[in-house]
């Protein structure tokens, strides 16, 4: 799953509900439990270079629904009468090409067969989330291994600069 186009969609609500930490904060903030899953997200695209669609449910609610970038996700609020669902495999029939991977994520096992029947592949939201502590804990590891190795200045100097750095030193102009 780390080719530039492929493409991630994930039902929004459902991750929620099934991380523990975003359903901790769902009820009583689900602003927040929103927002922190979107920066999980960013960082996971950020990793992978995946190209993420994060679509909510927003079917009770009176408009024609709205889609706008954030931490350079593609957010997608579904239209009047229209369920996370029906977005999803719209989408996923309008994505489905064969130079490219296409990954739905939802625990909603009948969006997972659907999702498969249009061409996409189906991850659950437990893989996912696995998916995405794997990947921070190899973003830490390599952050560790920089900070461990020494970056001397001496070997970054060309002979001049070393030489006039070293007269400096000495006292000498």
């Amino acid at each position: 799953m780390r080719r530039r186009e492929d493409v991630l969609l994930v039902d929004g609500y459902n991750m929620i509900g099934a991380w523990p930490m975003l359903a901790s904060l769902r009820d009583n903030q689900l602003e927040d439990a929103r927002d922190r899953l979107l920066e999980m997200l960013a960082d996971y695209q950020g990793y992978t270079g995946m190209e993420v669609i994060v679509v909510f449910d927003a079917h009770q609610v009176p408009g024609t629904g709205s889609t706008f970038s954030q931490y350079r996700i593609t957010v997608v609020y579904t239209k009047e009468k229209e369920t996370a669902d029906a977005c999803i495999e719209r989408l996923a029939s309008e994505l489905a090409m064969r130079s490219r991977d296409l990954y739905v994520a939802t625990s909603d096992l009948v969006e997972q067969h659907v999702a498969f029947g249009k061409g996409a592949l189906r991850i659950s939201a437990r893989e996912l989330l696995i998916n995405i502590q794997q990947n921070r804990k190899a973003i830490e590891k390599s952050m560790d291994y920089e900070m461990k190795t020494r970056n001397e200045l001496n070997n970054n100097l060309s002979l001049e600069v070393k030489t006039q750095l070293e007269r400096w030193r000495r006292g000498q102009t």
